[in-house]
């Protein structure tokens, strides 16, 4: 049987940023078995709107790259997008935007960001989203199932972070840390998902420490694309 055009452009996808489906089902808050399903086909389209809306905001693409199949993420990656007679053979050039490198982010244990003067290329789709968005360079490895070190990762500062979303906190006006959030009746836990043993949670209860939300990672680029 052959391929649905949301199964071939989501594999497309998650292959173009060397993800596991695991990595891709935490990062979007499905299951790894719903990403198998989707690749397979038995999944034609995800029913929660939300979840749509998780994928277009991390890849940086439309619903036409999603479930279009001459439109979609997979024919434009390959070269196979119907075009009109005469029309010539070579795509566009993506519109690109630029947003600033203001810091360095750490993976592990909290600490204070550098601050950079730089601007780094990303997918005007993306900064259309997010026009207050700036990157941080990651450092440690406590996130490393997601997003490794080295990478740069874009944050937006006006989206507040929801319970596992994967976020940028300051921790007592000074420490600048990225885990994956959750939010509980009296407490905060920032979460590790790393390869490496021995990265520890960070629990805060009853605001023995504060906590500030600086924003919430939208979108990240590899360390390989990095000019």
């Amino acid at each position: 049987m052959a391929a649905t055009a949301f199964a071939r452009n989501i594999k497309a996808m998650r292959e173009s940023r060397d993800l596991t489906q695991m990595q891709l089902s935490d990062e979007v808050g499905v299951s790894r078995l719903t990403v198998n399903k989707w690749e397979r086909g038995d999944i034609e389209r995800p029913r929660q709107p939300e979840v749509i809306d998780r994928l277009k905001e991390y890849f940086g693409v439309t619903d036409s790259d999603l479930f279009g199949y001459n439109d979609g993420y997979y024919a434009k990656k390959y070269g196979l997008t119907e075009r009109p007679a005469g029309a010539l053979a070579a795509n566009p050039e993506p519109r690109k935007a630029y947003a600033p490198l203001l810091g360095r982010v750490h993976a592990g244990d909290a600490q204070e960001p550098d601050v950079l003067d730089s601007k780094i290329p990303l997918p005007y789709e993306v900064w259309e989203r997010h026009k207050r968005g700036y990157f941080l360079e990651v450092e440690g490895t406590c996130m490393n199932r997601v997003y490794p070190e080295g990478c740069r990762v874009f944050i937006d500062p006006d989206k507040a972070p929801q319970n596992g979303s994967i976020a940028v906190v300051s921790i007592d006006d000074m420490d600048y840390i990225m885990r994956r959030l959750y939010v509980g009746s009296s407490s905060i836990m920032l979460v590790a998902q790393s390869f490496d043993n021995g990265w520890d949670d960070i629990i805060v209860k009853d605001n023995d420490k504060q906590v500030k939300m600086v924003g919430t990672v939208v979108w990240y680029q590899p360390s390989e694309e990095l000019e």
